[in-house]
């Protein structure tokens, strides 16, 4: 099978090549649970353990042509436009609510809102105004500080782009003690990162060892 990412630090899924000879950097179009996505081989066909396969393990529908990478840039430009409307509802109905990303599925089927809040937000107004706007499913998903951090993206203290936005496909347990391990300053504004947790780059280093995605990245 291959492994297929459909955001640049995104969790891999496993699909079933076929007879297709496929390499890593290539851009395929598959089916998934949100519909028919574009995403890129980041683990060329290999055998995978039968418990990191999560089923019924579908198959890639076909190599990506031009006509979906433009498909792909023309949906880029409507996230940027319907951000820009979503903001002005948030603001007309008063929702306690920060807009932090939107994504239009590669067939146009959903447009997903990603929020952070400091509670529930009752936003079932704001979903109905929405449809009616863009004539489609609209999902309004609330997440994290650190999923926050994930999809902006940023420099961290090193100088260096953020783990979680460059390279980690899932986030992995952080415990002060990792800090401890290391001999590092328990300053909270030394080891935390720009989500204002502590920093994943503390489980590099310590003695419960490199975290699993780096090891597939090696």
């Amino acid at each position: 099978m291959v492994g297929v990412r459909f955001k640049k630090a995104g969790k891999t899924y496993y699909f079933d090549p076929g007879d297709r000879e496929l390499n890593r950097g290539d851009n395929v179009i598959v089916e998934t649970a949100r519909g028919v996505e574009f995403g890129e081989v980041v683990m060329s066909p290999r055998e995978v353990p039968d418990e990191e396969v999560v089923s019924p393990l579908k198959p890639v529908m076909r190599v990506a042509t031009d006509e979906d990478r433009q498909q792909v840039k023309v949906n880029k430009a409507k996230e940027k436009e319907a951000m820009k409307i979503c903001l002005e509802k948030i603001a007309s109905h008063g929702l306690p609510m920060k807009l932090v990303d939107v994504e239009y599925t590669f067939d146009n089927s959903k447009i997903i809102f990603y929020f952070t809040a400091e509670g529930r937000v009752d936003f079932r107004e704001l979903v109905r105004d929405l449809a009616s706007v863009f004539r489609t499913r609209i999902e309004l998903r609330q997440i994290g500080v650190r999923d926050e951090a994930k999809l902006l993206g940023g420099l961290g203290p090193c100088g260096r782009p953020c783990c979680c936005s460059s390279f980690l496909g899932e986030f992995q347990p952080v415990s002060i003690r990792m800090a401890k391990e290391q001999n590092l300053s328990l300053n909270p504004s030394k080891i935390s990162g720009l989500c204002g947790r502590l920093m994943c780059c503390l489980k590099f280093e310590s003695n419960s060892g490199i975290c699993k995605d780096c090891k597939k990245e090696q």
